[in-house]
């Protein structure tokens, strides 16, 4: 299934990793692509050289968030792991 509205690409992939069916190990062990990686490294570049447009340091705080969110996850997932 496909979201209807563009989503950055990072948001996409972690989207359907966890709509697919997420393992505690899976999480522990996701990685979003070098693509999405890339993106995000050069929106923090563009940020730290004060040359972020508006949606762009949207999308940058976004993923932040998301970013903070999955360290949260992968933490807890973690605890899982280790007790099997």
């Amino acid at each position: 299934m496909t979201v209807a509205t563009k989503i950055p690409q990072a948001y996409a992939e972690i989207v359907e990793f966890f709509a697919a069916g997420a393992t505690p190990e899976s999480i522990v062990n996701f990685q979003l692509s070098e693509e999405a990686k890339e993106h995000i490294a050069d929106l923090i570049y563009a940020h730290n050289n004060q040359d972020l447009n508006t949606d762009e340091k949207t999308e940058l705080d976004n993923f932040l968030v998301i970013e903070h969110l999955l360290t949260l996850i992968k933490a807890v997932a973690h605890k899982h792991v280790v007790k099997e």
